[in-house]
């Protein structure tokens, strides 16, 4: 593969799935919150608006979605589409839908004693969410949210059907150019893990910062000699020890 194709097709195809991916995430993050919080209402509507909207657009496929959004919907609306905005659209409201089940989730998983105590203080409902449940939910969405973001990076693949020039855009002309599919590919599929792999650190990052901030200490290494042997008790402590630590009684 020439130097000319690689940088006219392959790196300008990294940069637009850079863009997709965190363009789609904000959006689906936008949206799994909202929805995702709309689930735990008190309000019946509320809630079964956003449980239709979570069983519709997770059962449906982002890439009929992709096309509904880019060749209907200008027959139904008159209105058209960039096709870097319908793909887009199509991936924040089919993973925003997978986001709001785990938002939704983590809320839940917070003890009741929570919920008690900011009621107890007088907190309003949108206070309580912000200042006693969000922040103790949010380090525990992070890492299912990291395994979403991943999907959501792979499934930027989709989006070369309505013609956006992604990683996998770029490839297909690169080998229709070059005639070569085994070198090409493996370079894909490299350039997927070391995206894939960047997003995951930048995640393990964010939630150790989450869990800090509401004073939940990071999980430390053993030493390396330092071994955990199963089944093994506790040192007792010597009698004489508490004798001496009661004052000799």
């Amino acid at each position: 593969m020439t130097v000319g194709l690689w940088e006219h097709w392959l790196l300008p195809g990294i940069w637009i799935t850079i863009q997709l991916t965190v363009f789609s995430a904000v959006f689906a993050a936008v949206v799994a919150f909202g929805v995702g919080m709309a689930r735990t209402s008190r309000l019946w509507i509320v809630r079964f608006l956003s449980g239709f909207y979570v069983e519709v657009f997770r059962g449906t496929s982002a890439l009929v979605l992709m096309f509904w959004l880019f060749f209907v919907m200008p027959l139904a609306f008159e209105t058209q589409l960039l096709p870097m905005w319908a793909a887009v659209l199509a991936l924040g409201l089919a993973y925003g839908a997978y986001g709001a089940e785990i938002v939704r989730g983590a809320l839940r998983a917070v003890a009741p004693a929570q919920h008690e105590a900011a009621i107890a203080l007088s907190f309003s409902p949108a206070q309580r969410m912000r200042r006693v449940l969000l922040p103790q939910a949010v380090p525990e969405m992070l890492p299912p949210f990291n395994n979403l973001l991943i999907e959501l990076l792979k499934a930027t693949s989709l989006v070369s059907a309505v013609s956006v020039a992604d990683i996998t855009f770029a490839a297909q002309l690169s080998r229709l150019a070059t005639g070569e599919s085994l070198q090409i590919y493996a370079i894909v599929l490299g350039l997927y893990f070391v995206l894939a792999f960047v997003l995951t650190r930048l995640m393990r990052l964010l939630e150790r910062r989450a869990k800090a901030g509401i004073g939940q200490a990071p999980e430390r290494k053993r030493a390396s000699g330092e071994r955990k042997v199963p089944g093994r008790r506790p040192a007792r402590v010597p009698a004489g020890a508490v004798q001496a630590r009661g004052g000799g009684r």
